[in-house]
Order: C-alpha cells, then structure tokens, then sequence
C-alpha cells in the first residue's frame, strides 16, 4: 500500500519541481489619454523573470472595470541561459498591454498561478496585485500617474558583506513613495513573510542585508510600493463623483519591525514588486574592487536622471574593476528593445532608443555587474537611473563616411552660442576648427577617424567612432551662464565591411546667541518663483536649475526684539561647502551689488531680504554652487548702524563711522550657506561619478552601414583573419 501512493505521489512531485520556475514580477502603469468615444487608453507594463522566456504572467480583472486589452506586446529584456553561477536558468521580459478603459475609476488587475523558484521562505504560488486610479488630481489637474519601479531580477550577496539596495521608486506626480512586505495573503502575497537577515526602510524604500547563511535557495520578496499625496488631495471621475487621499502623518523612518498597517491610509495606486535574493558563502574580502566588483566612471551614479531623445539612441556606460576576479557580465532591467554590449577593453555599453509614443513618459533602468573568481560569482552594488524622454533638444543631423564624421546642427538650437564657442575633443590640428564649414544658421564638423581626438571603441561585430563638440570659455573666465552644449558625435561600422580606416543636502537654520538679542534665528530657504511665498522642500536638495534661469531665495531673521533690522554684507559663491575655497565667485559684497543679474525684492518686514540672480555654473568640472552670505542684526532706525550705511565703498573701512556705544546696536557678523545647486544635464559626463546631468547635453548616433564591395584604399578584413588589422589615415598635419 505504502509503495503504491509513493508510485502515485510521484509524477506530482515531479509536475510540481518542474513548474518551479518563477523568480519574479514588477509592474507599472502610464495614462496615454483619452479615446475619441471618451474611454481611456492605459499602458501597463509588466516585468517578469522566469526559468525559460517563454513563461508568462497572466493578468485578470480583480475589481473594477478593466476594460479590455486592445494591443500587446512583448520582448526580452536579459537572459542567462547558460546558467553559469546560478543553479538554473533565468529568462527576464517586459509585456506591454494598451487597455481601453471605458471609466476612470479605481480597478485592480492580478496575476496568480505557481510556482516559484525552489526557496528558503516555502513560498509556492505567486499573486502580484496592481490597483490602478485614474482619478483627476486636485493637486496637478492631470490623471493619476503611478510611481516608476524596477529592480533586478535576481540580487545575490556573499553572507559575511552587508549592502544597502535603494530600491528605485520615482514618482512623476511627486508623491511619497513607500515600499512594504505584502501582507494580504493571496492577494498581495502568497505566504506574507518576511526574510530573515534584512530591514526594510519603508519611508525610502531602502533593503539593507545584514546576515544570513549561504545557500543554493533564494529569498523571494514579495513587496508592494504604494504612492501617497504630501498634501490631502481629491481625485474627481468623469461620472461627477469624488474621492479623498490623505497625506502620510510626519513620523519616524517606518523599518521592517514597525511596518504601518495596510489600509490605514488609503494609497494612491499599488505597485507589486517581487525579486530572488541569493545569499553566497563568505568572499575573501568585502572591499568593493578585489572580488566584489567596483564601479568606476562614467558609470551614473544610482537615481541619476537622464534625458533621452525620441528616435535617439540612448547610451549608458558601465565600467567596473575587480582585481581579485574576472568581470564577465552585466545584468540589467529596463524598457522593451533595451540591450547590453561589451566592448574590447571590457567595459559595457547599455543602449536604449526610446519611441514616439513614450515621448512624455519615465522608465528605471537598472543593472549590476558580475565578476567570477574560480567558480564564484560576485555581484556589484545595484544602480538604477530614471529616463525622461522628451522630444529633440538639437536639431542635427549626422552622416559617416568611410573617412570622415560629419554632423550638421542648427544654431537655433542652443542659445547664446555660435561656433567661436565650441570645440571638439582636439582642436590643436586646423583641421578641427568648426569654423571652417560652419555657416549662418548651422554649425558644421568634418570629424576625421584618425584625427581631432576622435575615439574608436570595438565590440564584437562593430567599429564604433566618437568625438564630442563642446563649450569651450577663455581662460580668464571663473564663471559662465553659456548652456553647457556636449554634443556626442558617433558612426557606427560593421567590422566585416570596408572602411578607409580604421548642492548635497539641505542647510539647517543657523541658530546663534548674541547679547542684547536673545535666540534668534538665522533662515536661508529658496523659492520657486518671485512670490516667495512657498519655499522648496527641504526634502528636495540638492536643487537642480537650467543654466541662466533665475534663482530665487530668501533669508530671514527671527528675534525676541521686534525692533530689528536685518543687513546682508556679502555674498558669494564657490563650488564647495566652505566660502573660502577655490574659485569664488562674488555676488554681494559691502552691501553692494556685484552680479550683474543681482534683483532685490521688497520684504515683508525689516528682518528679511529677499533676492534673485541668474543660475550660473563654475567653468569646468564643478557642476554644483553653494551660496554663502555674511549677515547681522542692527537696532532699526539707529543712523550708526552697519544696517544703515547700506552699499559703501569697498576702499574705506567697514564700521568706520560706528562710535563706541554702552548698549549693543548691531551684532557680529554670522555666516549663512545654503546648497547646492546643481545645473541640469541631460546625459552623464565623462569624469565626475556624481552625476548630475545637463538637461542640454545630447547623444547624436548616426550609424551606416558601410557597403561590402565598396572601393577601398584599405581591407580591414581577410577571410580567413579574424583579426581588425588597421592602416592609418592621412595625418592631416598642417
């Protein structure tokens, strides 16, 4: 009897190890707007990793009105199908479903079915649940916009190495973004446990690994990111009704131990994010660039925003070292068509084109890094960057030869800037000069292959050529209100054709004691815009301005004696926290303006002294501006006061017309900083690691194809070489 039910329990063990094959899912959903009969068109966009890609979730109309799917698509994202390092193969891809939504009320589509990888939770079946509001927004006027999340689909660390994973959670709509362990089971969850060995941050949605033993089985998380407002909103429908969403309570960080109960406050939409944690035996050392690989420049640093162009190529760059092991790959999460090189000095090249029915729309993309050292993998930290995709910034166009890169850009383009202002990598040789055939209306580069300091990088079926043209100021400037232009010229060319050639955070208020004054208190906040009347959430440093927009700030005296007057001496600016680093650019100084945009405005009262100037950035590498002023308080209306002087000559002596007095008029001097302010850049630079992106900053790729069979002075290649071989270009010495 007991071996005819093992006979029989068999094929179901077998039926059950085979269906394990889930690693898990992530989803998000973009408004595309309304139909011509008045329903609604929403992407959903569906992340999910499987053993084989084939292997697909199956999305269900749970509450609500779904509508129905009227397109769909799909692709694969990475893969490693040779399972090296892992104990099966795994299969990541994106499904992209338009639905046709007849009402724009709350509904929830869920996904739910077995199994998962084999586990160290005992976790079975899987049920990512996504809650989608479309509600009006009192706030924007706009529909509700969910957050954009992504994660890897399989983080391993070494047992003996903590790590922090931020994971991404921008929000177009500006909401708080929390992350927390599902906790509805069967709904959001299929066991609702939490893995040992890891807090979870729900306030940042930040995972930090502290211990836990090796083994061959994952940890599999299921979480659920959820949007609030940062102020009571409404959302209205199309049928006149209307619903209420209430800001999360001001309260300590929210870890894993004090999670806040689901339901208390309703959110805003609700997002299932699901992914496999492996834990490996101990590395020999923890030190990022031994065994655990280190990224370098100009890898983007995790959360960089980045602007890319509809029908542009977009490139990311990822270098990492690990002296003690081989870098061999790199895994990465983002949107359909994205794909991942490798180059021949070992670095790796994420591009991405996004399409004209993205344009408006945000996507995360993440990747990490792997090395091997024997039979070990080892992961790098987790990046993850978010894309804005707006429509063309330049108008250019660019055309390969097999000699020469030539690039055509429209000068209406950019502003401020003509060719006398922009050079590329090397313009020593005359040949180089974009003065040369640039004209009225276009700036015009003939970019030879072998000279102006235009790179070749190679991978395994391309020549890829590179140069960049960028704003060149004359040495003597220490600051600059030019737009930073750095357009990416790249040509593209099949090895087997013929070529000829080859601010950081935010600065509390300065609190100070002074005697005759009591407490007062110091404040230097900025503002959006010439009302001062709301100023930017702390929360928000470092801020982020396009160069030459205005700056508008604020400071502020708080003082137990109302009849006090606040002076602002000086004020200057440097690219570092301390006013007496290098360069330093002036903007007040005795009471006087300096900066030529300088604009005061009336205050509210006589302890506030509100101004602007233009944004500016310092010539170089410095992308960051910390302003720091030297301010006092004066007894109002006392004529012998610094106060009252105001602007004086900056040759005669500060305070020489102020006797001495029995009772204190006037204060010492402090010091008051706020910072930074970051330019806004649109792509990674080349150098600094903190990525702070220009929003001018284009990547321009124009690929040919160079024809097989074309007359050329030099073959690169032989039939029976595999070898590039080169011969060099005329020098172009003049």
């Amino acid at each position: 009897m007991a071996s005819t039910l093992v006979i029989l329990l068999l094929p179901l063990l077998v039926s059950l190890a085979s269906a394990s094959h889930h690693y898990g899912s992530a989803s998000t959903f973009t408004y595309k707007g309304k139909n011509p009969d008045g329903s609604h068109r929403i992407d959903v966009r569906s992340r999910e990793t499987f053993t084989f890609c084939n292997h697909e979730l199956k999305w269900n109309c749970y509450s609500g009105n779904c509508g129905s799917r009227t397109s769909y698509r799909r692709g694969t994202l990475d893969s490693n199908p040779s399972a090296v390092g892992y104990n099966r193969r795994w299969c990541e891809t994106e499904t992209v479903s338009t639905r046709r939504v007849p009402s724009d009320k709350p509904f929830d589509l869920r996904a739910s079915s077995c199994c998962w990888v084999s586990n160290r939770n005992h976790v079975s079946s899987w049920s990512p649940l996504t809650s989608v509001d479309l509600g009006t927004r009192s706030d924007t006027g706009k529909p509700n916009r969910s957050p954009d999340i992504a994660i890897l689909p399989l983080l391993r660390v070494p047992q003996n190495c903590p790590r922090t994973y931020k994971l991404p959670s921008f929000d177009p709509d500006g909401d708080n973004v929390r992350c927390r362990y599902g906790s509805n089971r069967s709904v959001e969850c299929s066991s609702c446990t939490s893995p040992s060995g890891f807090d979870l941050d729900q306030s940042s949605c930040t995972l930090n690994y502290r211990s836990a033993p090796a083994d061959s089985k994952v940890f599999p998380f299921e979480m659920v990111v959820e949007d609030f407002p940062k102020t009571n909103i409404s959302l209205t429908y199309n049928d006149g009704s209307r619903s209420y969403r209430a800001a999360l309570p001001v309260r300590a960080k929210s870890q894993a131990t004090t999670t806040m109960h689901p339901g208390a406050i309703t959110p805003l939409s609700k997002l299932p994010l699901h992914f496999s944690f492996l834990v490996d035996p101990s590395a020999p050392s923890c030190q990022e660039g031994l065994y655990l690989p280190r990224l370098l420049p100009p890898t983007p640093a995790n959360g960089a925003r980045i602007q890319a162009e509809i029908n542009k190529e977009l490139e990311i760059k990822v270098k990492a070292q690990a002296s003690n092991a081989t870098i061999i790959d790199i895994m990465i999460s983002g949107p359909s068509n994205i794909s991942k090189h490798r180059t021949t000095n070992g670095d790796f090249a994420i591009r991405w084109t996004p399409i004209t029915d993205e344009l408006g729309n945000y996507f995360s993309i993440c990747f990490a890094v792997e090395a091997m050292a024997g039979s070990r993998i080892y992961q790098s930290e987790m990046r993850c960057v978010v894309v804005d995709i707006v429509d063309q910034i330049v108008k250019s166009y660019v055309s390969c030869s097999e000699s020469a890169m030539t690039v055509e850009i429209e000068k209406s383009s950019f502003p401020r800037l003509s060719e006398d202002n922009l050079r590329l990598n090397d313009p020593s040789n005359t040949v180089c000069s974009l003065q040369r055939h640039s004209n009225s209306t276009h700036v015009i580069a003939v970019i030879p292959l072998n000279a102006c300091g235009t790179q070749i990088e190679e991978d395994d079926d391309n020549l890829i050529f590179t140069n960049e043209i960028t704003t060149v100021d004359r040495g003597t400037d220490v600051i600059t209100r030019k737009h930073l232009l750095e357009v990416q010229v790249c040509c593209q060319y099949p090895k087997r054709g013929n070529v000829s050639q080859s601010f950081t955070v935010h600065r509390p208020n300065v609190t100070v004691w002074e005697k005759g004054y009591g407490r007062f208190t110091y404040g230097f906040e900025f503002y959006p815009d010439s009302t001062f009347r709301t100023m930017v959430d702390p929360n928000s440093y470092p801020l982020e301005y396009e160069i030459g927009s205005r700056v508008f700030m604020q400071i502020e005296a708080t003082s137990s004696i109302n009849n006090t007057q606040l002076f602002v001496e000086s004020c200057s600016a440097a690219p570092y926290d301390n006013p007496n680093s290098r360069p330093k650019y002036t903007i007040i100084e005795n009471g006087c303006n300096v900066d030529s945009t300088l604009q005061r405005y009336t205050p509210d009262h006589q302890r506030q002294f509100k101004f602007s100037m233009e944004a500016f950035k310092f010539i170089g590498q410095n992308n960051q501006v910390y302003i720091s002023c030297s301010v006092m308080m004066c007894e109002a209306g006392n004529p012998n006061t610094r106060c009252a002087q105001g602007c004086i000559n900056s040759t005669q002596p500060v305070g020489h017309r102020i006797a001495k007095r029995e009772v204190v008029t006037q204060t010492s001097r402090h010091l008051v900083s706020q910072g930074p302010l970051r330019l806004k850049r649109s792509a990674e630079g080349a150098e600094s690691p903190v990525m702070n992106l220009n929003l001018n900053l284009v990547f321009i790729a124009g690929c040919l194809l160079a024809a097989v069979g074309m007359i050329s002075a030099v073959i690169m290649y032989k039939t029976k070489v595999s070898k590039v071989k080169y011969q060099p270009l005329p020098t172009f010495e003049s």
